[in-house]
């Protein structure tokens, strides 16, 4: 079974996203944008499927090379899509990228495929990218095989090698283990849980968890040695939650964080 087998599909992220929406008016406007994005990642998905993208090179990490032959077709579409339901800025930097033209277009994704950090300059211009990027690694991190069980203990992707966007607690016994989920190819992978993937930091007292009321079964994990954070979605709390999309959806705790001090590990999806 491949190690990425509790990654969650696009329908139940979909599903999810539209249950919180009902739930958390104050998340609304991203929630259902989100749900714009993840059905268009989903088509993506099988439009790679139909193709058999990466097929002959199954490798055990992501390749160096993005096959732009095979993706580019489906960037103005993409485009089109963000310029019609993002908010202002993300569809205004749409209709700058749909102007570049597929020379350029190639070039952006490549840089941003290979690069550890995103190469591209622009909050807005990285949001597109790295959501058209995203369906791509996902789909390859799903076919292939490496090591990410109790063995790996790295603080990043054994897939893409990118930071981790979010944490998870799954039921384990009569206690939960912690888990760590890529922000790129969505690669979930065992981590301790008395440990900062930020800086390493082992001690309790440095380590403080904060929660909100509204959001229960998420929590600020907090670091005050790196003064980083990341947040994790509790599944013994709340199994009905979607790790990706809860964490969207928890706006609220991200902006405490931020205002206690803490910078955010990895963002998400959205710059947030």
């Amino acid at each position: 079974m491949p190690p990425t087998a509790t990654r969650t599909s696009w329908d139940e992220r979909l599903h999810r996203a539209a249950e919180l929406a009902e739930k958390y008016p104050f998340a609304v406007e991203v929630l259902s944008f989100y749900r714009e994005i993840a059905g268009f990642q989903r088509t993506f998905e099988d439009y790679l499927d139909s193709c058999d993208y990466g097929a002959v090179d199954l490798a055990s990490r992501l390749p160096e090379k993005l096959d732009t032959f095979v993706v580019l077709p489906k960037l103005q579409p993409f485009l089109h899509l963000v310029q019609k339901a993002a908010p202002k800025q993300l569809s205004d930097s749409a209709i700058e990228l749909e102007r570049y033209g597929p020379e350029r277009w190639s070039a952006l994704l490549s840089e941003s495929w290979c690069h550890r950090e995103m190469a591209v300059p622009v909050p807005a211009e990285q949001f597109v990218i790295r959501a058209f990027l995203q369906p791509v690694a996902e789909y390859l991190a799903g076919r292939a095989d490496f090591e990410s069980g109790p063995n790996y203990s790295q603080a990043m992707c054994p897939f893409c090698g990118r930071k981790p966007v979010l944490g998870v607690l799954r039921p384990e016994g009569e206690g939960a283990k912690r888990s760590l989920i890529c922000s790129l190819c969505s690669t979930e992978w065992q981590f301790r849980r008395i440990l900062c993937p930020g800086c390493g930091e082992t001690e309790v007292d440095k380590l403080p968890v904060f929660t909100a009321d509204d959001f229960e079964h998420v929590r600020a994990e907090c670091c005050t040695s790196c003064m980083r954070f990341i947040k994790t979605v509790d599944l013994t709390k709340q199994g009905r939650a979607n790790p990706i999309v809860d964490e969207l959806a928890s706006l609220p705790l991200t902006l405490w964080a931020r205002q206690k001090g803490y910078m955010k590990l990895e963002s998400n999806l959205f710059g947030l």
